[in-house]
């Protein structure tokens, strides 16, 4: 099975794709951030995450996307920049007709860790442990990412598409 999980953000979205075999292991095949810059307007930075996710799609073909659910930050502008991104993502998620699985960041840190408060050094750590990687993946958006993937693994071990 072919992952897709997401961090969504306007400024940085990140992404990661996994596999999982017939075997317990899970490879990364690759990660990345779609940045966008402040300078540009807003309507410009949705259609670039939208085309770039696009891209990422097309040539990994996931079964499935993990994304993580929207929250509450304590600034409603964050919310609003983050949440439009998150829509851009989710659309071309859909027009491809891939199956969607949201999860919320305590439930992450639970199927990496074991701990719904762990910090994100731990997180990194385990998405790193996890993989087998030599280093954390950077940005942190895409460990994020990563991470949101792994937890679909860990988590919905009986979905079939």
């Amino acid at each position: 099975m072919i992952v897709l999980g997401i961090d969504p953000g306007l400024s940085m979205a990140g992404w990661g794709v996994v596999e999982k075999g017939n075997t317990d292991k899970i490879k990364m095949l690759e990660y990345g951030c779609i940045k966008t810059g402040p300078e540009q307007k807003l309507a410009d930075r949705l259609k670039y995450i939208y085309d770039e996710i696009q891209t990422v799609i097309k040539k990994y073909n996931p079964e499935v996307v993990a994304i993580e659910e929207l929250f509450f930050l304590k600034r409603a502008t964050s919310v609003a920049a983050v949440g439009q991104a998150r829509g851009a993502l989710l659309v071309a998620v859909c027009n491809n007709n891939i199956p969607v699985f949201e999860y919320n960041p305590r439930h992450v840190k639970v199927a990496l860790t074991g701990y719904g408060s762990a910090d994100k050094h731990q997180m990194q750590h385990m998405v790193k442990a996890v993989l087998g990687l030599k280093d954390i993946p950077k940005p942190d958006d895409s460990a994020d990412a990563l991470a949101m993937a792994i937890c679909h693994l860990n988590t919905n071990r009986l979905f079939k598409p």
